[in-house]
């Protein structure tokens, strides 16, 4: 209000500015005088001497109570027999200290690094996660583990299980390895923060045969886009059943479903086409006779394409985990 007032005020003047606002004149003057500086407050006769209070500050910042709330100083020492102050004193000289916050010692999380990942290529980078899927009775749930490479959006590897843990997941992993021929150094292996993930077996598997670990920072789900996105995906089609009567029709179910997903599902993500084109590298010729039939349908009928020749999309050159901004940029 005082803002619009003394930028009024200039232009229509003190009246016709306050009444426009519905301000008293009284409190626009008031306003308008300086205010003197507050004087500082006196000190108490009974308030601790600057001795006594560096002394207090020397016992709270001791080796014996720096890790110890103010209260349980005090108490400490009324139990020795030995009274310095009141524990709003201590507090009062900590926090003119700066000295007012957790004074316990306390486990320090480590700061997490945001994963850059690009991928030009299949097999370069995998991004792989485990959900739930429901058994044949309420409260029963098998465990899904797929593995997708976020070039191509191929499922390179997947299983169900009864159960998620570290074992099944080492073997999970390292059957789609070898079937990839996966070498060493070529591969990075993108995960959440899942106890299977981050477990010391899944560790050694990845230093045994070379294959570089990467996290998802904790509770950042944006950090594994690739699979939360198939997972939406995979489990939300219309055929997915309400639950599974036993674990091998789940393995049928999936089966079926993946077979359909890498083989037959035109990718709007890869131009259009299915994630096994793109893995197995006939992606260049698809788009070359697909475009041949987009330009025999423009000689045909030119009229029918009003701003310019149809074009077939183009197949991503990368694919990003967390681009940085200059990759954003020349995008």
């Amino acid at each position: 209000m005082t803002a619009a007032l003394n930028y009024l005020v200039p232009i229509v003047g003190i009246a016709t500015a306050c009444a426009a606002l519905a301000v008293c004149r009284a409190s626009y003057y008031r306003a308008q005088k300086p205010r003197p500086a507050p004087k500082p407050r006196p000190t108490p006769r009974r308030a601790l001497s600057a001795a006594q209070r560096d002394n207090v500050l020397a016992i709270l910042d001791s080796d014996r109570f720096a890790d110890k709330a103010p209260r349980q100083v005090y108490a400490e020492l009324l139990d020795e027999g030995d009274y310095v102050c009141s524990v709003r004193t201590m507090y009062r000289i900590l926090a003119a200290n700066q000295q007012v916050r957790e004074r316990r010692h306390q486990r320090r999380h480590p700061s997490y690094v945001k994963p850059e990942l690009v991928a030009h290529a299949p097999n370069q980078v995998w991004s792989w996660d485990i959900t739930k899927v429901p058994g044949p009775v309420r409260g029963c749930y098998f465990s899904l583990y797929v593995a997708l490479d976020i070039f191509s959006r191929y499922v390179v590897g997947w299983t169900v299980a009864r159960t998620e843990n570290a074992a099944l997941a080492r073997a999970f992993l390292a059957e789609a390895f070898e079937r990839h021929g996966i070498q060493p150094g070529q591969l990075v292996c993108h995960a959440d923060r899942g106890t299977p993930m981050t477990a010391r077996s899944t560790s050694l598997l990845y230093a045994d045969l070379g294959v570089t670990q990467s996290h998802s920072r904790p509770h950042v789900s944006d950090d594994n886009p690739y699979s939360e996105a198939a997972f939406r995906h995979f489990l939300y089609r219309p055929e997915m059943p309400e639950r599974f009567g036993s674990l091998e029709d789940a393995r049928s179910f999936f089966a079926t479903l993946f077979d359909w997903y890498n083989e037959h599902h035109y990718h709007s993500g890869i131009a259009l086409l299915t994630p096994a084109d793109v893995h197995c590298g006939r992606a260049a010729a698809i788009i070359t006779a697909r475009q041949l039939v987009l330009d025999a349908a423009y000689a045909e009928h030119p009229e029918r394409f009003v701003r310019h020749p149809p074009r077939h999309p183009t197949l991503p050159a990368v694919a990003w985990i967390n681009p940085p901004a200059a990759a954003l940029t020349q995008s």
